[in-house]
């Protein structure tokens, strides 16, 4: 043990214990150290500086010794954790809740740190030209009836007009509008009103279309803005759609090995929650190895991102056996069952994530 830490321990041992056999946090009798309810040590409550040094470097040291250890198991023994949880071996170890936590904060920092969105190349989309009509703005903005809209917006109906492009279907007996594409918010309003009632935009292909105008103008104004402010905010929700995932790729554990009845979905979950601690982590140490490069120029450092990138597949496999103790055979189909079925969620929520960013953006 270190000097320091042996010192740190004998000073807080030797805190003075009080004369009072009840424990302050909770009102038990205690006949020793500390109270058999809560676990609080039962001493003076009033400290000297030195005491709460002392205290906080023992707190401190006890996290990393236990970080290290869980760490270093983590990495070593694929699914040892895990199954050390699970019949009741916790207390050497870190909380994995906990754990999950402090890394996925620590990593989405970095993430966050090492992405630079300028360095992103935006593509260039050729721009429309889009010239606005100032006399059809003036037209419709006169226009006293909604019947005087209609006409004039038919007027303007041409594959030449800016604004909007309107096809007429006369073989009904009240004309619609079908494939309506409109460049200004004021076209969009004076058509709708222009329309009967029943054959308006409903709430939310009103809110769609609006949308749609207001993205367009945006582009137009600054397309390169509006695309690094999408990635942006995109990048900015991968911590949600993780954690959404989270809790989903233990529901497809738990189907896997629905026979397994020793195993409840808080098995699943906890074996789930080390899986996506172990990916952080190694995602750490790539972006820890891609910096080293960057700084040095030592290119044989990308030697080392082969075994990264090779070495999860191993370990994901590995941990699915050793946690679960099946054989060879159902290990590696379920594998990748699970690869595949992972995938295909990952997928749908990175679409969902995708278009609720599009809307909010």
């Amino acid at each position: 043990m270190p000097v320091s830490l042996f010192l740190i321990k004998k000073v807080v041992s030797h805190s003075k214990i009080r004369t009072e056999k009840i424990c302050l946090n909770c009102g038990t009798e205690t006949t020793g150290r500390y109270c058999p309810a809560c676990g609080q040590e039962n001493i003076e409550p009033k400290q000297t500086v030195w005491h709460l040094l002392t205290h906080f470097f023992s707190d401190l040291t006890h996290f990393d010794g236990k970080f290290f250890i869980t760490v270093k198991d983590l990495f070593a023994k694929p699914g040892f954790l895990s199954k050390e949880y699970m019949i009741g071996k916790r207390a050497t170890y870190l909380d994995p809740i906990r754990m999950y936590i402090f890394t996925s904060a620590f990593f989405f920092l970095i993430f966050f740190s090492v992405i630079n969105l300028n360095k992103i190349p935006v593509g260039n989309v050729a721009k429309t030209e889009i010239q606005n009509d100032p006399d059809l703005r003036k037209l419709i903005s006169g226009a006293k009836t909604a019947r005087d809209s209609l006409e004039i917006l038919k007027d303007y109906n041409s594959e030449a007009n800016p604004f909007l492009k309107i096809n007429v279907d006369s073989s009904k007996k009240t004309k619609g509008y079908t494939n309506l594409r409109y460049h200004t918010l004021e076209s969009y309003d004076s058509s709708q009103n222009a329309l009967p009632p029943e054959q308006r935009d409903g709430w939310l292909m009103r809110r769609i279309s609006i949308r749609i105008i207001i993205i367009e103008q945006r582009l137009e104004k600054d397309q390169g803005g509006f695309i690094r402010e999408l990635i942006s905010n995109f990048i900015h929700n991968f911590p949600k759609m993780l954690f959404i995932s989270l809790p989903i790729f233990a529901l497809l554990l738990k189907l896997l090995y629905v026979r397994r009845k020793q195993f409840y979905y808080v098995d699943h979950g906890i074996f789930a929650v080390h899986l996506y601690i172990f990916s952080f982590l190694l995602l750490l140490v790539y972006f820890g190895i891609m910096e080293l490069r960057s700084t040095t120029k030592w290119h044989w450092l990308n030697l080392l991102f082969i075994p990264i990138f090779i070495y999860p597949f191993f370990y994901y496999y590995k941990a699915m056996r050793r946690f679960y103790g099946q054989r060879r055979g159902k290990t590696s189909l379920k594998y990748i069952l699970l690869f595949m079925l992972s995938s295909f969620v990952m997928l749908m929520i990175f679409i969902i994530g995708a278009v609720f960013t599009f809307i909010e953006t």
